[in-house]
């Protein structure tokens, strides 16, 4: 068994496309901010149909950004997900802002009934989390924005190449004019298109892309190469308090030919979900990730769900089997009230979320991604197959006590 070679729980997928234009970037001489990630946006825009689009070094900074220029800041509360990476909550708090965190539904990302009952006069601003690329319920998450007068931020870390109601995420709606005031993508190593280090912040306001461009490069206020007055005069001016937010070429480099390839990167997702499907469709013990009508999923993740009081064994110990069968898996994720520095999230009943906490437990993301092999995919359902059989709890007839 232990035998053959390991299956990681994640492989990029690079083709000679990035590397001959990571090489022709390295000979340009312009390594940071410059033409190619200009290309680069040029083109996320145009793939997601957002007016606006600003590459930054991170998912977590294209969040920041949106909530520093959106104005949210101390005594203002944002309802988000238990179910996210820490980065989504600590956006929040880097502003000034305090997370309130609300349920989650069946499908694991965040329950609009959950968010609506959580807004106070103070709430803001909603981020929701699009969990392992199915978009959330944003025609609902919409209206209560709408209703309530907040800002939506769409953490869209998952989600590049996913769709709702027939566009792309990013896009909105635009049949009915619904759509987000900023979505933050991140192209970090494990992501559908990846770029290393990276993200994209894109929006339809061009205020508010201007006022996110600013604060993505020290709050200056020209471009390098454009610094100088009507007199000739050296010259750039500050006028807030920026980051260092902003995408070299040299990643947007690998960015532009990753994101040329999304869609094929996402239909070879959809078939490897599609195959896992097939071949565990009867496990007893086992819950399957699903597709919701009017959301195209991304399938950055395939998180299975243990129905744990079916098996003899809890989710450590069944990843741990899967191990031993050389195949890696993850968890996505700890919820972000059992982390330590949330510790104080956790005391209030406000941010009480039964659904995720229990879903937690049951929850393991098994290896999804273009590169995965027939014979790897494979292998991993016939495993996660055996695991569960091999440690199916036996069940007792009512009237003999008789076990099988």
């Amino acid at each position: 068994m232990n035998q053959r070679p390991f299956i990681p729980f994640h492989r990029p997928l690079i083709g000679n496309e990035e590397i001959e234009e990571v090489v022709a970037t390295l000979k340009s001489g312009w390594l940071t901010t410059g033409p190619r990630t200009g290309q680069f946006e040029s083109e996320f825009r145009e793939y997601v149909r957002a007016p606006y689009a600003l590459a930054v070094s991170s998912g977590t900074a294209a969040l920041h950004l949106a909530l520093a220029a959106l104005g949210i800041g101390p005594g203002d509360e944002v309802i988000t997900t238990p179910l996210t990476f820490c980065s989504t909550v600590h956006t929040i708090l880097h502003v000034g802002a305090t997370p309130v965190l609300a349920d989650v539904d069946a499908d694991g990302n965040i329950d609009p009934d959950s968010v609506e009952a959580r807004i106070t006069e103070r709430t803001r601003a909603i981020v929701p989390v699009h969990l392992g690329g199915l978009p959330c319920d944003m025609k609902r998450i919409w209206a209560i924005a709408r209703q309530h007068r907040l800002r939506v931020v769409e953490d869209a870390a998952h989600a590049a190449g996913a769709g709702y109601r027939g566009f792309p995420v990013g896009a909105g709606h635009p049949p009915s004019g619904e759509r987000s005031d900023a979505v933050a993508f991140s192209f970090y190593a494990t992501k559908n298109l990846t770029t290393g280090e990276g993200g994209m912040v894109t929006c339809h306001d061009e205020f508010l892309y201007h006022q996110m461009r600013v604060l993505c490069l020290h709050g200056v206020n020209k471009d390098a190469w454009n610094r100088y007055t009507e007199k000739g005069q050296w010259f750039y001016e500050v006028i807030a308090p920026g980051f260092k937010y902003n995408l070299p070429d040299i990643l947007s480099a690998i960015g532009i030919h990753q994101l040329r390839k999304l869609d094929g990167f996402i239909a070879a997702r959809r078939e490897l979900a599609a195959r896992y499907a097939r071949e565990l469709a009867d496990v007893e013990g086992v819950e399957l990730p699903r597709e919701v009508r009017g959301r195209k999923h991304a399938w950055h993740l395939y998180a299975i769900r243990l129905h744990l009081d079916h098996l003899a064994i809890d989710r450590a110990a069944f990843i741990q089997e899967l191990r031993q069968r050389r195949i890696g898996c993850s968890v996505h994720f700890i919820p972000i009230a059992r982390l330590a520095a949330y510790a104080r999230l956790a005391e209030s009943p406000r941010n009480h979320c039964p659904r995720a906490m229990e879903m937690f437990h049951r929850l393991i993301s098994l290896p999804i991604y273009p590169g995965l092999t027939d014979e790897e995919v494979l292998h991993t359902a016939r495993s996660v197959r055996q695991v569960a059989i091999e440690h199916r709890k036996a069940k007792v007839f009512a009237a003999g006590g008789t076990t099988y």
